[in-house]
């Protein structure tokens, strides 16, 4: 069984498989794997992914699309949403190569993914849509960590270091405190 390190570090390397210098010849689940012929417009999409609360992997599908084609919101949030599942099912691919271990993603079903419609011009709009996996192997964040204990004791000595006392070099006025 991976650590939790092995997780973050493998998670990282497909991170970075995934650039475009990198995935030359990968199948990222992207639009601009697509081969574009010279009179057509370049594609603008990508993803970034980040840990969070221990065991949560949030996905981050970002893409440029025509305003007519998002007329219908619900509709192309169907779209997005398979575009989100080419890239996890790219990256569960990817970590299986780098680390020979698989990954389990499981889609959170009590987060709804969020979409976020910008326009950037009269015709192009940018779409974001963050969707939220569990991620198998990782346990829960747990508040019982030593190190975090360790961290909250020293925070806590720092701060009952504090006192109403002025230091030596300050010059300024006292203030009057109403009472």
């Amino acid at each position: 069984m991976a650590t939790v390190m092995d997780i973050i570090q493998g998670l990282s390397q497909v991170a970075a498989n995934s650039y475009d210098d990198m995935c030359k010849e990968k199948e990222t689940g992207l639009k601009r794997d697509q081969e574009v012929g010279i009179r057509d417009k370049r594609v603008i999409d990508g993803f970034k992914m980040r840990l969070h609360s221990g065991n949560k992997l949030c996905v981050m599908y970002t893409t440029e699309v025509l305003l007519s084609d998002v007329m219908q919101k619900e509709k192309y949030k169907d779209t997005l949403h398979q575009n989100v599942n080419d890239v996890v099912s790219f990256i569960k691919k990817e970590y299986k190569k780098v680390t020979g271990n698989g990954l389990s993603l499981t889609e959170i079903k009590d987060m709804e993914p969020e979409l976020e419609m910008m326009q950037t011009s009269r015709v192009r709009v940018e779409a974001k849509l963050t969707c939220h996996y569990e991620v198998g192997g990782l346990e829960e964040f747990s508040k019982e960590d030593p190190h975090r204990e360790k961290m909250h004791s020293k925070f806590k000595k720092w701060l009952e270091q504090s006192t109403d006392k002025r230091p030596q070099n300050d010059t300024r006025k006292p203030e009057k405190q109403d009472k």
